[in-house]
């Protein structure tokens, strides 16, 4: 009886720890609770229903009563609990009972202390998380900050070409005198509705906004478009483009490639983030006409320009492009002039490009003291040309398979519309081999000379290339100076001072004698000769400025001349 009442005594003392544990985990769940944390309302659930489990499971057991008289199932009763063990079976259930709570409450200490250190661990991620959420609010002010930073104007490029010291105030003295030779600037007779933006500080260039050309957009973007195949050299241009490009931001180098030459494709790929590097995808050959076979080359170009100006405009969402080709070596202003002369092409609908290119900038041909002049021209030139969505929009859907630059030279193209070129090149080829098998390379393009004195023309008034004052000054300046022969400027005796001179041609062929003797290039494309504007080629030669004229009131190129 005295050892019952011990085991009915220790058996309450365990229910109350039991009943203590029990309220411990119950407060931890809901301590947990509140937090919302998904891991520990999953832990805490899981806990919940294993403690359900054992109470189910002891409260699912028959009840053991007092352990009194008798040892009955129930106060009182007769009948004895576990088959007639008497009071031997009751103590040992006793016992058992007391064992089981043990176990209980040993179970209920481990999941206490296993919650305590979940919601320990919980503070702990709740710092990490707090310090995530700060370092991506510094991150996000870090890029408030950088984007201001592009939105502010830039500083003007900065070029080992650009005169200073005393050399600079020499130059600089020397444009501000009079050149009595120096052609079409009639900008000074302006009016000042005519010159578009002649003082343009820290490089906030002029630019087409959305419906209006007038208004400024002070940073347009200018991608660059390298044309490349199987030429390893294209290193030789991509190095001089990051050289000289006065910002990646506003001048991202696109090289789209053809061909699928792997070294070249490592070359290119070895700029990393310099440069973005896309592929045409097909490089299967061109169904052709047997004639053309050997014009397949021709025909994958043009196929490849056709995808990559895609690319540019209609993928990358470009609206204007510079293109150049794998064999391209640039000056130090290329970027200088595309910029400057991006808001006229952009405003002015009787421009349809803008090439740094002089197909008669042979050395000997042209001014080497005057990498300042500019010049409109009926001819496309290529080689280094600006174009706008809006003209590939229009050319697009209409691209020939084969010979682009001389479907584009054609008069259902150009449309009466003119290039801009400059007096030097601001660029070279250095590739002989190509599809064309240096046609010209070694006649003509190799002397081509690259501009080397940087010119600022963003700070330059361009306003004299207006169509309508460019034509009147123009058109002036060529039919009064002198007639002169082939002969008299061979002999050189008679003619006095640099020029200008005018030579005239009155048919295809003696255009081609007269140029072939001159040193300039004699083809016409569609009836254009080279660098040409109203028929007429300027060039310098033996030091003098020549105009190769058509007679006074030339009106139109004859196609059948080509």
């Amino acid at each position: 009886m005295k050892s019952c009442r011990l085991h009915d005594s220790r058996a309450w003392k365990f229910a109350g720890r039991v009943c203590s544990s029990l309220l411990s985990l119950m407060w931890c769940h809901w301590a947990m609770l509140r937090k919302r944390g998904s891991l520990i309302l999953c832990g805490a659930f899981l806990f919940v229903a294993w403690n359900a489990l054992l109470l189910l499971f002891l409260w699912g057991r028959p009840p053991i009563g007092r352990l009194g008289g008798g040892g009955g199932a129930e106060p009182g009763g007769g009948e004895e609990w576990g088959m007639g063990k008497g009071k031997a079976g009751g103590s040992n259930l006793a016992g058992e009972v007391i064992r089981l709570a043990e176990e209980v409450e040993s179970e209920l200490e481990t999941q206490k202390k296993l919650l305590k250190q979940i919601q320990s661990h919980r503070s702990l991620w709740e710092q990490q998380k707090e310090s995530e959420k700060r370092g991506s609010e510094q991150l996000e002010q870090e890029l408030r900050k950088e984007e201001q930073k592009r939105v502010q104007p830039p500083q003007g490029p900065k070029s080992p070409q650009k005169p200073n010291g005393a050399e600079h105030q020499h130059q600089q003295q020397q444009q501000q005198q009079p050149d009595p030779h120096k052609p079409l600037h009639p900008d000074a007779t302006l009016p000042p509705e005519h010159k578009p933006n002649a003082e343009v500080e820290n490089n906030e260039l002029p630019g087409k906004s959305e419906g209006d050309p007038t208004k400024s957009d002070p940073q347009p973007v200018i991608p660059i478009l390298v044309i490349a195949c199987d030429r390893v050299t294209v290193r030789r241009s991509l190095d001089k483009l990051i050289q000289y490009r006065p910002s990646a931001d506003l001048h991202p180098i696109i090289v789209s490639q053809d061909c699928g030459h792997a070294d070249t494709a490592r070359v290119i790929g070895s700029y990393g983030s310099q440069v973005k590097h896309i592929s045409q995808p097909d490089l299967s050959d061109i169904p052709v006409r047997p004639e053309h076979r050997k014009f397949q080359g021709y025909y994958k170009i043009a196929r490849h320009y056709h995808w990559a100006l895609n690319q540019v405009f209609n993928t990358l969402g470009h609206s204007t492009v510079v293109i150049v080709e794998d064999d391209l070596e640039v000056a130090s202003d290329f970027f200088e002039y595309f910029r400057a002369l991006h808001p006229f092409l952009r405003s002015d609908p009787t421009l349809w490009c803008v090439s740094a290119w002089n197909d008669n900038g042979r050395d000997g041909l042209v001014d080497p003291g005057r990498a300042d002049l500019l010049y409109r021209t009926d001819f496309f030139p290529g080689l280094g040309w600006m174009l706008t969505k809006e003209l590939w929009d229009e050319l697009e859907p209409k691209w020939p398979k084969a010979f682009w630059d001389d479907w584009m030279r054609q008069p259902e193209q150009r449309r009466d519309r003119s290039c801009v070129r400059p007096e030097i090149s601001r660029t070279i080829t250095f590739g002989r081999k190509g599809v064309s098998l240096g046609q010209f390379f070694d006649q003509y393009l190799r002397y081509i000379k690259l501009n080397t004195e940087f010119v600022p023309f963003t700070t330059r008034d361009l306003s004299y290339l207006d169509r309508k004052h460019y034509d009147e000054s123009f058109v002036k300046e060529v039919y009064s100076a002198p007639l002169v022969k082939l002969e008299e400027l061979h002999g050189g005796s008679s003619l006095k001072g640099t020029g200008p001179f005018r030579v005239q041609y009155s048919s295809r062929d003696s255009f081609k004698g007269l140029a072939r003797n001159l040193g300039v290039m004699d083809d016409l494309k569609s009836g254009v000769p080279r660098a040409g504007y109203r028929g007429v080629v300027s060039f310098m030669s033996r030091g003098r400025r020549i105009y190769l004229a058509p007679p006074e009131g030339w009106t139109r190129y004859d196609t059948s001349w080509s």
